[in-house]
């Protein structure tokens, strides 16, 4: 999903609604589980082969200047 579609979206929401991000918990009954945002940070990431998904890079590991920082996304947490 893309930023504007994001705000598209939001735009037909009660603007005083809390927002949580929803998951599978990982357990025998599949629950989804709903956590609290409280956060939106930019950041990027890269594919993990270990994950299967996209994990969040560390900016300590990325000290020159010069170096090209990969996929720049929007992080809700």
């Amino acid at each position: 999903m893309k930023v504007a579609e994001l705000i598209e979206q939001l735009q037909a929401m009660d603007p005083n609604a809390d927002v949580h991000f929803s998951y599978n918990y990982g357990d025998h009954w599949r629950t989804q589980v709903a956590a609290t945002i409280d956060r939106v940070d930019e950041g990027h990431v890269e594919y993990s082969d270990y994950h299967r998904m996209d994990k969040v890079l560390d900016m300590d590991d990325f000290d020159d200047e010069g170096t090209e920082l990969p996929n720049r996304v929007v992080l809700l947490s």
